[in-house]
C-alpha cells in the first residue's frame, strides 16, 4: 500500500513524526503503532486513532516564476521566500538559495540581495502544507476593530488594547496584524513597524507600503523616534527625571518563556523615568504615575528597569510584585498598567515630524481616581 506524505502528532506525548515522500511508512508511537500495523495511515484512518492527529499533509509544488510586486519592493530575498513559502523551514530556504535553485532574473542571488518591482524569482519545487489540510486545522482570524489614531496611504496607527498579542505564535492563533488583515482583505500590504507586549496598550504602527516600513525601521535602528509610555508603579518614585542604564540580557526559561534580566554582560539599555504624580492609599500602598522615555528598545526594557529599581509596574505578572498583584486583582484591577502613550517619528514620504498620541485608557483613569486623587499630572 502506497501512503501519501503526512506529518502526524501524538496527542499524548506531543511528539510529531512524518514520512518524507509518498510510499514511505511511518512508525507511530504508543497504542496507535499497533493499530496501524506500523505503517503511515491515511488522513481518514488517523481520525479513528485515539492519540494521533494529522498536523499537515505534505504536498509537492511545481517550479514557478513569481513576479515581484510593489508591496515587496526592496525586500531581502530570504524574507521574500518566507512570505512565498509559508511553513517551509528557513534552513531549507537558505539551502535552496546557496545551491542556486532560487534565481532572480535568471541569475544566482544571495540571501541578503534585495528584490525590486518587476523582478522575476524562480522558486523550485518544495513540499509545503496542502491547503485543504491547512483549512481543516486552522481557524481563520476574526476581524478586529480598534481606535484609529492616524492613517494615510503609507501608515496606519491604532490604539492596541491590553491583553491582545500583536501577532500569532507561542500558542496564540491570531494577533492584531492577522486580524487587521482579515478586516481589510483589499489591503495588499500590512506589516508591523514595531511590537508591543501583549499586556501593554497604546500606539501601534502598521506600514501600508514596504518603503514606509523600511524607512521607519531605519529610524528605529538609528534612534530617531521618540517613544514614551505611561505606567503606574508600586512605590513613591521622585517627581523628577532619572536615567536608568542597566544592561539587559535575554534568556529562555525551562518552560520556553522569555525572561530578561539586568546583567553586566548584557546589551546596553537606557530608559528615562519621570515621576508625574503620587498616590497613597495608605502607608503600605504607595503608587506613582510615571512617564518612561525609551532611548533603546530592548525586550521588556521598561518593565525590567522599573522592577530592578524597586518600583515594579502594577499588574506585571512576570517582573512585578506577585503578592501585590494578587491584592489588586481581588479588588478588580487586573491589567498591567503600562501604556504606549505617544510616538514621534519622521513621516516616510513628507519627512515632517509626526506625533501620534493614544489617550490613557479608562482602566488607568479609574485606578488614578480610586479613593483619594493623585496630585497634578505634568503634561
Amino acid at each position: 500500500m502506497k501512503c501519501r506524505p503526512l506529518r502526524v502528532k501524538c496527542l499524548r506525548s506531543g511528539r510529531s513524526r512524518s514520512n518524507s515522500r509518498e510510499g514511505d511508512y511511518l512508525r507511530l508511537p504508543g497504542p496507535d503503532r499497533r493499530r496501524s500495523g506500523g505503517r503511515c495511515p491515511t488522513y481518514n484512518e488517523v481520525e479513528h486513532f485515539e492519540y494521533i492527529s494529522v498536523i499537515e499533509e505534505l504536498a509537492p509544488r511545481a517550479m514557478r516564476m513569481v513576479d515581484v510586486g510593489e508591496e515587496h519592493d526592496g525586500q531581502r530575498l530570504d524574507n521574500f521566500l518566507v512570505h512565498q513559502l509559508k511553513g517551509v523551514p528557513k534552513s531549507h530556504l537558505y539551502k535552496m538559495i546557496r545551491s542556486g535553485e532560487v534565481r532572480v532574473n535568471r541569475g544566482r542571488a544571495s540571501a541578503d540581495a534585495r528584490v525590486h518591482t518587476g523582478d522575476q524569482v524562480r522558486i523550485p519545487p518544495v513540499r509545503t502544507a496542502a491547503p485543504a489540510i491547512q483549512a481543516r486545522s486552522l481557524t481563520p482570524p476574526a476581524p478586529i476593530v480598534m481606535p484609529i489614531l492616524w492613517e494615510d496611504d503609507e501608515l496606519l496607527a491604532v490604539d492596541k488594547p491590553a491583553g491582545v498579542a500583536v501577532h500569532g505564535g507561542s500558542g496564540i492563533a491570531h494577533g492584531v496584524i492577522e486580524r487587521l488583515r482579515a478586516s481589510r482583505p483589499e489591503a495588499r500590504f500590512l506589516e508591523l513597524v514595531h511590537r508591543l507586549d501583549r499586556g501593554t496598550s497604546g500606539v501601534l504602527l502598521i506600514a501600508k507600503r514596504r518603503p514606509a516600513l523600511l524607512s521607519l525601521h531605519a529610524q528605529l535602528r538609528e534612534g530617531l523616534t521618540d517613544k514614551r509610555y505611561r505606567a503606574i508603579v508600586s512605590g513613591r518614585w521622585p517627581l523628577r527625571s532619572k536615567r536608568l542604564d542597566w544592561p539587559l540580557v535575554k534568556t529562555l526559561t525551562a518552560q520556553g518563556e522569555r525572561m530578561v534580566y539586568v546583567r553586566s554582560d548584557g546589551q546596553s539599555a537606557a530608559t528615562i523615568i519621570t515621576g508625574l504624580a503620587h498616590r497613597d492609599i495608605d502607608a503600605n500602598w504607595p503608587m506613582t504615575l510615571i512617564e518612561a522615555k525609551l532611548e533603546t528598545g530592548r525586550t521588556h526594557q521598561i518593565r525590567v528597569h522599573c522592577a530592578h529599581a524597586g518600583f515594579p509596574i502594577i499588574g506585571d505578572d512576570r517582573y512585578g510584585d506577585f503578592h501585590l498583584n494578587g491584592l489588586w486583582a481581588q479588588a478588580g484591577w487586573r491589567r498591567m498598567y503600562l501604556h504606549a502613550y505617544q510616538m514621534t517619528f519622521k513621516h516616510p514620504v513628507s519627512g515632517q515630524s509626526t506625533l501620534v498620541v493614544a489617550p490613557q485608557p479608562p482602566a488607568f483613569e479609574n485606578l488614578l481616581q480610586h479613593h483619594a486623587s493623585f496630585g497634578p499630572v505634568a503634561g
